[in-house]
């Protein structure tokens, strides 16, 4: 994961939904079009006599909320009785930390901090822990808590207490902390991940879990994650699906990248690519960049890779070659318009490729097309057009 924006919870739709408020005259569905919410949930609003989809496997919908057309976050509770943080769900890391009363610098005295003396369920481990991340790095202390996410209660968690937030980026940010959502191996060792003792202590029916990220993000409404299932309101046509190479990270194997009709040959001998949702951008193999630039016609300067707006409607669409299936990045989604200004949103990649394959890493940006499903038990993603 990378640098993180954050906002207020979103409200959201399905089972154990939120309200959200309305001003006077405006009806629900009214206020949740405006929202980006899928026509699908619109219609069943109305309850829909023919609808015939339950989500009997999901345990929970987490409403997720998005700040500056970026990251997308949500609620999540520690403790007895439960204090709450505004979370990054992330499946490029394996830790989940929160704020601490132990960190005294000013970008933890600007979020929400744990008190253990406050939680009847607290223990303290006493091993301090250095977590490192794309934008910067922190020490926690560890503990153990129960976890609760929506109707998802996990006992005995392990978790870092912050100990130091450096200011940069830590400050800046309006998340209070991460929860990831990667493999055991790039956690801390010796601990179970949150999801795996979701799995051990029966809180989910069933092994998987699915992010939607709305493509027209609000501050209001930027989508949900779904702990247990899949929801195929959210999605439309067929699921590709494709194996995990190596579990550390959700890590796939892509087969060939195109710009445009033509195949750039660059994965001709295989690369890999990390899906990640802490990540907001397109990251690309540093050795690539500059072919890639070039052929998009974009400049770098002060505000990114920058083209000229009136030329991103001809500008090329690229295509990811996975599991024999290509899967289209039209130039509305992978260019950025921000305030007049239009940017390519990519990146050099910017963790190391442990083997030796270009690596790619499928941030937010590829997201937003593409509603994703994390297999744990069949160490598979899968990736379907959003609603």
């Amino acid at each position: 994961m990378q640098w993180l924006v954050l906002a207020l919870l979103c409200p959201c739709l399905g089972e154990g939904m939120m309200r959200i408020p309305l001003r006077k005259g405006r009806s629900m569905r009214e206020v949740m079009r405006e929202k980006g919410v899928p026509e699908g949930f619109l219609k069943d609003l109305k309850g829909d006599p023919g609808r015939k989809y339950q989500l009997s496997k999901a345990v929970a919908y987490e409403p997720l909320t998005n700040y500056l057309d970026s990251f997308y976050f949500g609620e999540i509770s520690i403790g007895t009785p439960p204090q709450k943080f505004l979370v990054l769900f992330d499946t490029g890391s394996a830790n989940l930390w929160v704020p601490s009363t132990y960190c005294q610098t000013p970008a933890c005295g600007n979020h929400a901090r744990f008190n253990p003396s406050l939680s009847s369920t607290f223990s303290g481990i006493g091993v301090t822990y250095p977590l490192s991340y794309g934008f910067g790095d922190l020490s926690v202390v560890l503990g153990y808590d129960t976890v609760t996410i929506q109707n998802i209660v996990v006992t005995n968690q392990e978790f870092g207490l912050s100990l130091d937030e450096p200011s940069r980026p830590f400050y800046y940010q309006d998340f209070d902390g991460i929860l990831g959502m990667a493999y055991p191996g790039v956690g801390i060792g010796g601990f179970n991940t949150l999801l795996q003792n979701m799995l051990q202590q029966s809180q989910l029916n069933e092994p998987i879990f699915s992010f939607y990220y709305s493509r027209n993000p609000t501050y209001n409404y930027g989508g949900e994650v779904i702990l247990g299932g899949v929801d195929p309101q959210l999605y439309s046509g067929e699921v590709i699906w494709a194996p995990v190479v190596q579990e550390l990270y959700w890590k796939i194997g892509i087969e060939e990248f195109s710009i445009g009709p033509s195949a750039t040959g660059w994965c001709s001998q295989g690369c890999h690519g990390i899906v990640d949702t802490g990540t907001f951008l397109l990251t690309i193999p540093g050795q690539f960049m500059s072919a890639f630039l070039q052929e998009l016609g974009a400049e770098e300067s002060d505000y990114g890779f920058v083209v000229d707006c009136s030329d991103v409607p001809s500008m090329p669409t690229l295509y990811f070659a996975i599991s024999g299936a290509q899967l289209p990045l039209p130039p509305s989604v992978y260019v950025l318009n921000i305030d007049g200004v239009c940017t390519v949103g990519v990146e050099s990649t910017y963790v190391a490729s442990a083997s030796g394959q270009p690596l790619w890493i499928l941030g937010n940006l590829f997201l937003r097309q593409y509603y994703s499903i994390f297999d744990v038990a069949s160490n598979r993603v899968g990736f379907a057009l959003s609603a």
